[in-house]
């Protein structure tokens, strides 16, 4: 593959939202737990006669996403009718957005990248086919149609496949940071089509469409398989920028021709005469959602590498939603908490099911006292499922009349040790700790158990 050579991607993802009816009916949004076409109505079936009823949650989510990747909130938007023909499309048309989305412009941050965002839309999603080769047949399952899908599409702003993986990835991270959406490949709740086409001296390829990539490695796979064949066949194009779809078969890591790419005018929009135009503002808070919308992952990664938190442990913190929820009320704190919060989050799996409270207290605690990992992982077992104050905890562990008849016993039953830490041999004070540790099995402060004898040598 010549370096000579600029590629150009662009993506359209689809993202199904979290929420808990489809986008404009009643029925559940949870067809993956139901048996086939037992989750649906006459509304996402596409019956004669009946009208589509807008999920207000859907929108909303839509409108946070947007503010969250700096998009322009649209002052009047609507929903329009998109018609194709596909066996899973009950309707004949599916309903989505034209010329006015809720959504316009904004951007992903890739390795100090802007990725370019054209707009964010709203639509709902068709059924699926399922397809039995034994039987030479394919079923369809209407469970998934009407589903609420945001579509974001980018700018052809992404120069290589790894980018676009990476972009996916940052995606993925942003929509369940947000809590939109539950971001599963797998489970067809994020999905792309990517468009893609290499550029010589001015002379472009076809673009390509690769549709219906559902992970990452076949996202990545499909965009490196394209870009090396448009490459190889460069020569036998004309120039021209024609648009072509094909797909990806991810057993045999190749693409294969589906048809000409549509064009706006072959689906043939016009606005959705069932449902009025919004006037956005007068629905939704704008100012209330956008000073709700949390940190991006991009923005966390910036102050925990401020925190001096190594990348590993960054990218770990990250991609885990409850790991980041603690380690994003520690910020506000300081480095020193930061540190031991994200210490804590990656090798005690107790600190996150406390509390923030409890959690707030520990981190107090620890700092003051300088308390050894025996005694932190002690109180958090202590803690995790009660409203336990930490602080009364840490007390019960420490009562000075416990320990002190402890240190006693321990120090009569060793009396060469004592002697020889009267003479000054500070060595045989660790030996003293360790044997009163074992006598409360751990559950005390070395801290204190030091002080104690010190006390009793005076």
């Amino acid at each position: 593959m010549s370096d000579k050579f600029e590629t150009v991607i662009g993506l359209e993802i689809h993202a199904q939202l979290k929420t808990k009816s489809k986008m404009f009916c009643r029925c559940q949004n949870n067809q993956e737990i139901m048996a086939p076409n037992t989750n649906i109505c006459p509304v996402c079936m596409g019956m004669p006669g009946t009208l589509p009823i807008p999920n207000c949650k859907a929108i909303e989510m839509t409108i946070r996403l947007g503010l969250a990747l700096g998009s322009k909130i649209a002052k009047i938007s609507k929903f329009d009718r998109k018609h194709y023909f596909y066996p899973d499309l009950p309707k004949g048309y599916q309903i989505s957005q034209y010329d006015q989305p809720f959504c316009e412009g904004g951007f992903v941050e890739i390795s100090g990248k802007k990725i370019r965002l054209n707009r964010i839309h709203l639509e709902e999603d068709a059924g699926k086919l399922v397809h039995d080769a034994k039987a030479s047949i394919s079923k369809v399952d209407l469970n998934r149609a009407g589903t609420p899908l945001a579509e974001i599409v980018t700018e052809p702003d992404i120069e290589s496949p790894q980018q676009a993986r990476d972009f996916m990835k940052e995606l993925q991270l942003i929509l369940r940071r947000l809590d939109v959406s539950l971001g599963d490949m797998e489970k067809g709740h994020l999905r792309a089509d990517a468009n893609i086409n290499v550029i010589l001296n001015e002379k472009s390829s076809p673009i390509v469409e690769v549709k219906n990539l559902n992970s990452f490695k076949f996202l990545y796979q499909a965009l490196v398989y394209e870009q090396e064949r448009l490459i190889k066949e460069f020569e036998k194009f004309d120039g021209k920028r024609r648009k072509i779809t094909r797909g990806f078969d991810s057993k045999i890591g190749k693409t294969y021709p589906l048809r000409e790419k549509e064009e706006a005018k072959d689906y043939r929009y016009f606005p959705e005469p069932d449902i009025p135009p919004f006037e956005v503002s007068k629905i939704f808070d704008l100012d209330k959602l956008k000073s709700e919308t949390q940190k991006m992952p991009s923005d966390l990664r910036v102050e925990l590498e401020d925190a001096e938190v190594n990348s590993n442990d960054i990218e770990v913190i990250i991609r885990d939603k409850e790991k980041m929820g603690a380690v994003t009320d520690a910020i506000p704190r300081g480095a020193e908490y930061t540190k031991l919060t994200v210490n804590l989050v990656i090798n005690e799996k107790n600190f996150i099911k406390l509390s923030k409270v409890q959690r707030e207290k520990l981190l107090d605690l620890v700092i003051r006292e300088k308390l050894p990992s025996n005694i932190i992982r002690s109180l958090m077992d202590s803690a995790v499922g009660t409203k336990e104050d930490i602080e009364v905890l840490y007390k019960s562990l420490s009562r000075v009349e416990d320990v002190e008849s402890v240190v006693k016993k321990v120090l009569l039953e060793n009396k060469d040790a004592l002697s020889k830490l009267k003479k000054g041999k500070k060595e045989v004070m660790g030996f003293l700790i360790g044997k009163i540790m074992q006598e409360t099995g751990g559950q005390c402060d070395p801290k204190k158990i030091s002080q104690i004898i010190i006390k009793g040598l005076k």
